[in-house]
């Protein structure tokens, strides 16, 4: 029996209820790798039973056994790292170095996470009352709904489980339907094969047509993580408020490098093709827009050009190959619906162009406008576009003038005015000399805007995971005035 056909409730790899399937397609063949018969509204609710269920011992485990376990987690990953990324690769078409780079970023969240036990920290606060004490305990908020991606879907959904576990709550994830395994059905593996408690970690792949809102209204889950469009995140965000129920959403994003006239242009465009081209720009995080001084801009756009020339795309097995597939052909005719318009309007395309099947050649615009298609919408996919500014302040207000504000960059010789003109943006993130597509296990991770609400990582993950109370502890008995 292949596992991950299968939805994983209870420590048990059961067969789903619904009668619909989701087809899991390799993104670069078109083959199909597999087929899951999906989850219905009675296997959700024996996944969030199950974990409800498991939740309280779990919490009450000592530190020792928690941190003992999330090391056998560690050992088990590492065991399985070229496993993993061969999944990663087939299924999301991330390419060899992508995978990689994924696979090390996942590690990371699981050792951060793993010292959590030992930093939920309380306090003891005074009281204006005569022998009482204030107690506030940091504990965990229950049965976390987690809703994963497929761009990096073994990082982004690793991200929220291990912080959510790490503080004492168990989980229930829906992975994405195009990456049912990487982002959900692998990750219940991993942990079943660490030796966690049965129903501490559960998986329900199915449609969100049949299960999606249920996921997000049932009244067992106290916080639903969510990493994906802004679309859907604003209609998970709603449905959780109707029903008071607290939210970690990390967005979507429009993020622009700012290469000003004092900046290192070598270094800038070198940058510039990483953060644009890292698995075909399918990132939150990745660079939509380049906005170039007037005075350097021809110069940029001749040495990006070149190297972006120099890349290799096609199989993303092979490892030279640094741009694969993009994750299906509705989001190609999405892009290449955009890019059409954008040059209709006047944009020029100066390299690339080409598709077959899912798989675009990087492709590079210039002669944008903020307001074109291309550069408005989030392009998730290997298109980049080069903005003119007549000036520093234009460049700075054209970063701004996006509904996003997840990432970005910005290229100058003066760091220290560098960070000046970071805290006029309105982003969540941004970096002086590098590019926008960072993630650091122990920093805080998010947006503003319409790219999310909340931070992951670190001491903000724990915030985000835990919730407090207040014991008030009575030493002898108050005196009432009412006696």
């Amino acid at each position: 029996m292949d596992p991950f056909t299968k939805q994983f409730i209870g420590g048990k790899w059961v067969s789903g209820s619904s009668e619909k399937n989701i087809v899991d397609l390799n993104p670069y063949t078109g083959e199909t790798i597999l087929t899951i018969q999906s989850a219905n509204q009675n296997d959700l609710e024996e996944a969030f039973q199950a974990a409800k269920e498991a939740q309280p011992g779990w919490a009450d485990r000592t530190v020792a056994e928690k941190q003992g376990l999330f090391q056998k987690l560690i050992d088990v990953m590492l065991a399985e790292k070229e496993f993993i990324i061969e999944w990663l690769i087939n299924e999301s078409g991330s390419t060899r170095l992508k995978s990689g780079i994924e696979f090390d970023a996942a590690l990371g969240i699981v050792k951060e996470s793993m010292s959590f036990p030992t930093r939920m920290a309380g306090s003891i606060l005074p009281s204006v009352f005569p022998n009482k004490e204030n107690r506030i305990y940091r504990i965990p908020k229950g049965v976390i709904g987690v809703i994963g991606p497929w761009n990096f879907p073994f990082h982004l959904t690793m991200r929220s489980v291990a912080p959510a576990l790490a503080t004492g709550n168990s989980v229930v994830i829906k992975p994405a339907s195009d990456t049912p395994v990487t982002s959900g059905l692998l990750i219940g593996m991993l942990f079943e094969k660490a030796g966690f408690p049965k129903g501490l970690v559960n998986v329900v792949v199915g449609k969100g047509s049949e299960i999606g809102d249920e996921f997000v209204v049932h009244p067992i889950p106290k916080l639903i993580s969510f990493t994906g469009s802004t679309e859907v995140g604003r209609r998970i965000g709603e449905n959780a408020g109707r029903n008071l129920k607290d939210v970690a959403l990390e967005l979507g994003g429009n993020n622009a490098m700012i290469v000003l006239k004092d900046a290192n242009i070598k270094e800038a465009a070198k940058a510039a093709v990483f953060g644009k081209f890292l698995h075909q720009g399918q990132i939150c995080m990745a660079l939509n827009r380049f906005i170039v001084d007037k005075e350097i801009h021809d110069e940029f756009v001749n040495e990006f050009v070149d190297l972006v020339s120099r890349l290799k795309y096609g199989d993303p097995s092979h490892p030279s190959t640094f741009v694969g597939p993009v994750i299906n052909k509705e989001q190609v005719e999405r892009i290449q619906v955009d890019l059409d318009e954008s040059i209709r309007q006047g944009a020029e395309m100066i390299y690339g162009g080409k598709v077959e099947g899912c798989l675009m050649q990087p492709t590079v615009l210039k002669n944008v406008t903020n307001d074109m298609p291309i550069a408005y919408n989030e392009i998730f996919g290997p298109v980049a576009v080069v903005i003119k500014a007549e000036n520093e302040s234009e460049a700075v207000e054209f970063a701004d003038a996006s509904p996003y504000g997840l990432s970005g960059s910005i290229f100058t010789e003066d760091r220290h005015h560098g960070v000046e003109l970071a805290m006029k943006i309105e982003t969540g993130m941004i970096h002086i000399n590098d590019q926008s597509v960072n993630d650091e296990a122990h920093v805080p991770f998010g947006g503003e805007k319409e790219s999310g609400i909340g931070r992951f990582n670190g001491e903000w993950a724990i915030e985000k995971f835990t919730t407090i109370k207040w014991i008030g502890v009575q030493s002898g008995y108050r005196e009432f005035p009412i006696f």
